[in-house]
């Protein structure tokens, strides 16, 4: 094809990855019930993740973190965001399907075989990282902050906006980190990253992971930093496993 039919090939995936988007968003925001019961669980006692814990740990203190709004047109605002975001990740598969349907034919079979891999160990490790937030760092950061006082005489306001806010932006953020082993993998395959100066430096890492945890976090407590630190430590030893497994592979051929 010409690079207009190209160009006009293009034009017809997006507005089809569009109308998927709208529709997914429609149909969530018309389930405002069940979408923001969802979205507002981690901020009731009940929540899975402190039932887990209670069997866990033993009796948690059963706890409620009420929520305000403060802006006459956010709460709408806020369901139309939250029904756009949810939307998206629901047709996230299909986003994926149109878009590699559309690069593939410009691929060998041997790249696109690599490129299966890669778009689809990234999807599965992006959806895990929302998960992780979801059900364990997000809950307990928003548990341990909601419910901290300076003093009785201080009562926490939380807006919709803070909790949906960053809720959000850590989902995105987790999301994002966990491609660190999808990307070990793609450096490595090309030969240019090797296990080696990744256990060199592993200290060296261990502080920058720090200090991105720190810039990262929408809070600045060592509570937070300790929860989001974790998950990137242990996605960076992991990231050693996967570049030494594929030197050995690459080594083999």
């Amino acid at each position: 094809m010409t690079f207009w039919e190209h160009l006009d090939e293009l034009r017809g995936c997006l507005i089809r990855i569009v109308i998927a988007a709208l529709l997914a968003a429609v149909v969530a925001f018309c389930f405002k019930d069940l979408l923001f019961s969802i979205v507002l669980a981690p901020k009731e006692s009940d929540f899975v993740t402190y039932r887990l814990f209670e069997k866990i740990v033993g009796h948690i203190d059963d706890f409620h973190v009420g929520l305000i709004n403060v802006d006459i047109a956010q709460q709408f605002l806020t369901h139309m965001k939250v029904a756009f975001y949810m939307g998206l990740l629901v047709v996230s598969p299909y986003v994926i399907y149109v878009m590699f349907g559309f690069i593939s034919p410009a691929l060998y079979k041997s790249e696109r075989r690599f490129a299966v891999r890669a778009v689809g160990g990234g999807y599965l490790m992006f959806l895990a990282g929302v998960a992780l937030n979801y059900f364990i760092i997000f809950p307990l950061t928003f548990r341990f902050l909601g419910t901290y006082q300076v003093s009785n005489d201080v009562v926490n306001m939380i807006s919709l906006t803070s909790y949906i806010g960053m809720l959000l932006t850590m989902s995105l953020i987790m999301g994002a980190i966990f491609e660190l082993p999808i990307l070990s993998w793609l450096l490595a395959t090309m030969g240019i990253l090797t296990a080696a100066p990744m256990k060199k430096y592993r200290r060296h890492a261990i502080v920058a992971i720090l200090i991105i945890a720190a810039i990262i976090t929408p809070t600045g407590d060592a509570f937070t930093l300790t929860i989001v630190s974790l998950p990137i430590y242990l996605l960076y030893e992991l990231s050693v496993v996967v570049v030494k497994s594929t030197e050995k592979t690459n080594y083999s051929r």
